[in-house]
């Protein structure tokens, strides 16, 4: 009897400590402010945020909040790219950290039977832009974009979520389209965009654009607003920033790098004259600007008689302005020195001042931060891969209702 009183009292003494402890609990957490609660989640990884949802209904409305979700921008997962043989394309994934990719980067949700060639072509925000065919071409820069069948397929990798997109408006005659991009910018909408370019054969300069809007579920073709005639580089790739389409092109007859923006709705327009260098620079949005990062040669002397090489970091400070404001120089040789191997710049970090670069053989990608002048991961490539990289950056959202 005596045993049994104790044992009931140890049970009441339990459930009361622990009763204390959860309102202890309670108290605490309501003592976190929103803005606290977001400085915390937005450190967790995409998968976490999600499992995050459940916790309450006002972490839930928090974390799916389109004004939260700058906040939570999550960090650079790693790069997509891909190799192609007569069997087909191949689809990879280099990570940054060293880990497992966040998804199968061959995406089998994609039903690769119907397509047997399903090119990567852009990524914002989560989402993936691919161009799905059965007809093999000979090179990246030789695509044929008017084949019939073809098809741009966006996805969303996390959830396995896709669309395919009707069929881009043929290019009137004498003109044909290069080059393409996705817009995804989940704060703003949960709807997405897709800008394919067109030029004109005679001359080879951008004459309109088409774009997809995902809430009309159509295309609009738009007449080119410029007075320059800009000719479009295949190999660059586009980038969102603030309503605008940005890629780089050079100016025709004058050689010069320009970097060339479009709204979503084909009416605005512009230019930007970037610093040239022997190669084309690479774009990208970091920390909230339009970043261009380029190789140049410079002089040692006053004889120009030895050249040194060096990679410079821009930035567009103010969105409305048209002036790249340098940031960071690096020289090319130390970091040559380092890894023995010359490398070209081909991607910038969403989040911080460093850049990455391909080697020349194509077998490795180097991370390389610009403020330190320190080299960080070296990834290994595939062989033969085709040299377009495709940032990823995990995303807090879940998948458009555009997309379910």
């Amino acid at each position: 009897m005596e045993g049994a009183e104790r044992g009931g009292n140890f049970e009441r003494n339990t459930k009361s400590r622990l009763e204390t402890h959860l309102r202890a609990t309670t108290e605490a957490a309501g003592l976190f402010t929103d803005d606290l609660i977001l400085e915390i989640l937005s450190c967790l990884p995409a998968r976490s945020l999600h499992r995050f949802k459940c916790v309450s209904v006002s972490w839930r409305d928090l974390i799916a909040d389109p004004s939260n979700r700058k906040k939570l921008r999550q960090t650079l997962a790693g790069f997509l790219y891909f190799t192609s043989d007569d069997s087909g394309d191949r689809h990879h994934f280099a990570s940054v950290s060293g880990g497992a990719a966040p998804f199968d980067p061959s995406l089998p949700c994609l039903q690769p039977t119907k397509y047997k060639y399903m090119a990567q072509v852009d990524a914002c925000n989560g989402l993936l832009l691919y161009r799905g065919s059965n007809k093999k071409m000979m090179a990246y820069w030789n695509w044929n974009w008017a084949e019939d069948d073809f098809h741009f397929v966006v996805c969303n990798p996390v959830t396995g979520r896709w669309v395919e997109l009707p069929p881009s408006p043929q290019a009137p005659e004498n003109r044909f389209s290069c080059t393409a991009g996705l817009a995804f910018d989940p704060a703003v909408s949960s709807n997405f965009y897709i800008l394919h370019s067109e030029q004109i054969f005679v001359g080879c300069y951008i004459t309109g654009v088409n774009i997809y809007s995902s809430r009309t579920g159509s295309w609009t073709r738009r007449d080119s607003g410029m007075v320059e005639k800009v000719s479009l580089c295949f190999f660059s790739k586009y980038v969102f920033v603030c309503g605008i389409m940005y890629t780089v092109g050079s100016l025709k007859h004058k050689h010069e790098y320009v970097l060339l923006g479009v709204d979503m709705e084909g009416k605005v327009w512009k230019t930007i004259r970037v610093p040239n260098g022997p190669r084309i620079g690479a774009i990208g949005l970091s920390q909230g600007c339009l970043h261009y990062s380029v190789d140049s040669v410079v002089p040692i002397d006053d004889n120009n008689e030895c050249l040194d090489s060096e990679i410079t970091l821009w930035y567009l400070k103010d969105h409305d302005s048209k002036e790249l404001v340098l940031k960071h120089t690096a020289n090319t040789d130390k970091l040559m020195s380092m890894t023995g191997k010359k490398y070209r710049v081909v991607e910038i970090h969403p989040h911080c001042d460093t850049i990455f670069l391909v080697s020349c053989g194509g077998d490795t990608l180097v991370e390389y931060d610009m403020q330190h002048q320190k080299v960080g991961c070296i990834l290994k490539l595939e062989k033969d891969s085709i040299q377009k990289f495709l940032p990823y950056v995990c995303a807090a959202s879940d998948a458009p209702t555009s997309l379910i």
